[in-house]
């Protein structure tokens, strides 16, 4: 394992950090049919499409926190007819359309920085399209530069105090471990070998 003599940097040198993490995990999608909706998920006690639906209320809260500078606490429900695949397509979408991050974001009773409500979407995002890749039999690793940037940030989104609920302790990952690896090996998933 390498480390880190830089500061984390949270804009990233090419392309938007959320723009690539959308990017994977829409094309983690693709490969999701419906007869796959009760696969179980990396996410220990999800099928596929609970993890689907957890991701589109995801990408629906950052998309008000970049709209509206503030993220409701209760998703909205999903229409009883809404399939999980298109209602996270969508959801991406308007996403990838909202503007730049604002400033500062409430989230409840507490507030937070624009960009680093960005970086922790982005880990967000990206992670639970590794996990819907892993679902549907795909296996697509986070690609390297993306997963590599995540990484940098994750100290700063993800601090060991605060870990749980939302994240099961680190695995260890194979010392040649690629930064995909190490990413979901850091929020607790075990990747294959």
């Amino acid at each position: 394992m390498h480390e880190r003599t830089n500061a984390p940097r949270l804009v990233p040198q090419e392309g938007g950090l959320m723009e690539r993490a959308i990017g994977f995990a829409l094309t983690s999608v693709q490969a999701v049919t419906p007869g796959m909706m009760s696969r179980r998920t990396p996410c220990a006690s999800w099928d596929l499409e609970m993890l689907l639906l957890h991701l589109r209320d995801s990408l629906a809260a950052l998309d008000d926190g970049i709209r509206h500078g503030r993220v409701d606490m209760l998703p909205e429900p999903p229409a009883p007819d809404e399939d999980p695949v298109s209602a996270v397509r969508v959801r991406a979408v308007r996403l990838l359309r909202a503007s730049v991050s604002p400033r500062r974001v409430e989230v409840g009773d507490r507030h937070l920085g624009g960009d680093l409500m960005t970086a922790a979407g982005a880990i967000e995002v990206a992670v639970h399209g590794w996990d819907i890749a892993q679902a549907s039999g795909r296996g697509t690793p986070i690609p390297a530069a993306l997963a590599d940037e995540l990484l940098t940030v994750c100290p700063l989104v993800v601090p060991e105090p605060a870990r749980r609920p939302l994240f099961a302790d680190p695995v260890e990952p194979a010392p040649d471990a690629a930064a995909g690896d190490r990413l979901v090996a850091f929020l607790g998933r075990s990747p294959l070998p």
